[in-house]
């Protein structure tokens, strides 16, 4: 007996603790307790990691995650927690049997990145996600994903601090190779890249490793896009988010037509989505630089795509033209940036109205305290206009390229790009990449 708790059987056992299984009699159910490992009990570090474990999913108490019911210590000074127990076993378990069905693996890898949002909202980052610490259990007879063991958890207000080398190679990001390289959220997103890989293919990623519908001939290149973005080395060439991460999971799963149904409802932070699309580079009409991100407004009739380090947020909810000097309305408009509450971030404003036409009275923003460059003649979309270029804003490096392209008997096109002035200035790439349906 653990307090009340009846042990019936050993569950598993690790470097730091073991895990039994028990019954609660009083309450008539089923727990795990896991008790941290006698050699281990009286080191002041261990010791106070395993019950920050305990305090981190108490305070994050939710149905994705393992929850804490209880805390106490033994009489020899062994402390214990009383967990969730969850009958469906392991994500490791179930990769003994090989890859997983295509859309049982993208769904089983959605419901992780969103366990670890919930997680990351918390502050906290996981830090040692792998096909172990993944759970399963049925909930009113549906399958339930739990993520587990936040023994290496730490606050992300605390990541860039990291000092020690940290998690399990094969599932572990670059960055948590280098102790002092500073972790943040996309450590998380690779490691969920990693097991969505395994998932798929029955295999780790290895390095040089190849997409998975080369290992696995009929997994869609969606999916290979979706996938190998969690994993690239560059982290920020990865998902920004674990949130954006699964958004991107679910699209997969529904095929590319689910693009345009997702950005129809509207959303607060970017999920990015199946919609990205990596080329080699190419910047000719009709394609997307590598690693740029595709999004559209409201209602699809426009869209236009960003390098991946500025697709953090997007708000899409119009425009209104009175901002440049024509009649007060609402139409269509969007906003995407890296963080769009900080006014230096990098980031595009894109608004069409009927307003903004050859000869009007538009009147492009002026940028007080910046240095105007010359202005040159464009053309994008079956419009042509103007760009005015100001660098060097406060002194700094901020830039805006103020954007007015119009034609007769089409809507007028806006833009503002924000910028870093020192790197290559993306103008022009962004309007390549612009798109207005004139039905």
């Amino acid at each position: 007996m653990i307090g009340r708790y009846r042990i019936t059987e050993r569950l598993g056992s690790g470097a730091f603790a073991t895990v039994w299984l028990a019954e609660d009699d009083v309450l008539e159910s089923q727990v795990a307790i896991k008790i941290l490992a006698e050699n281990w009990a009286h080191h002041p570090d261990v010791r106070a990691r395993f019950e920050q474990e305990a305090q981190v999913l108490r305070r994050a108490d939710s149905e994705r995650l393992v929850r804490v019911h209880d805390f106490g210590e033994l009489p020899d000074g062994r402390p214990y927690q009383v967990m969730t127990y969850a009958a469906g076993g392991t994500l490791a378990d179930r990769l003994e049997l090989g890859p997983m069905p295509v859309r049982t693996a993208l769904r089983t890898a959605g419901d992780i990145a969103q366990a670890v949002s919930v997680l990351h909202a918390s502050g906290v980052l996981h830090r040692d996600l792998k096909p172990s610490n993944v759970l399963f259990d049925t909930v009113r007879g549906a399958e339930r994903v739990l993520v587990a063991d936040l023994g290496l958890a730490k606050e992300i207000a605390h990541a860039s601090g990291f000092t020690v080398v940290a998690g399990t190679p094969g599932y572990m990001a670059p960055e948590q190779h280098l102790p002092g390289g500073g972790l943040d959220v996309r450590a998380d997103v690779h490691a969920i890249g990693a097991m969505t890989y395994q998932m798929l293919t029955g295999q780790p990623p290895q390095p040089g490793r190849a997409a998975p519908s080369k290992v696995r001939p009929g997994v869609p290149r969606q999916v290979d896009r979706v996938v190998m973005r969690a994993l690239d080395a560059d982290r920020d060439r990865r998902w920004p988010s674990t949130a954006a991460f699964a958004e991107a999971l679910q699209a997969s799963i529904a095929g590319p037509n689910r693009v345009l149904r997702f950005l129809r409802r509207g959303v607060g932070v970017l999920a990015v989505l199946g919609l990205l699309v990596l080329t080699a580079g190419a910047t000719v009409p009709g394609s997307i630089p590598y690693g740029w991100v595709r999004v559209a407004d409201t209602s699809a009739k426009m869209s236009l795509a960003v390098p991946g380090g500025w697709a953090g947020q997007l708000r899409n909810s119009g425009w209104n033209p009175a901002s440049v000097g024509m009649p007060s309305t609402t139409e269509e408009g969007l906003q995407i940036g890296a963080d769009l509450s900080d006014t230096d971030s990098p980031g595009v404003f894109a608004g069409i109205s009927r307003w903004l036409a050859p000869g009007s009275a538009a009147k492009l923003p002026a940028h007080p305290g910046c240095v105007r460059q010359p202005d040159r003649e464009v053309t994008a979309v079956d419009r042509s206009g103007q760009v005015q270029r100001w660098t060097a804003c406060s002194g700094g490096t901020v830039s805006y390229s103020e954007v007015l392209l119009t034609r007769a008997g089409l809507e007028g096109v806006y833009l503002q790009i924000r910028q870093d002035s020192v790197g290559t200035d993306r103008t022009d790439d962004v309007l390549r990449t612009l798109r207005v349906d004139h039905s």
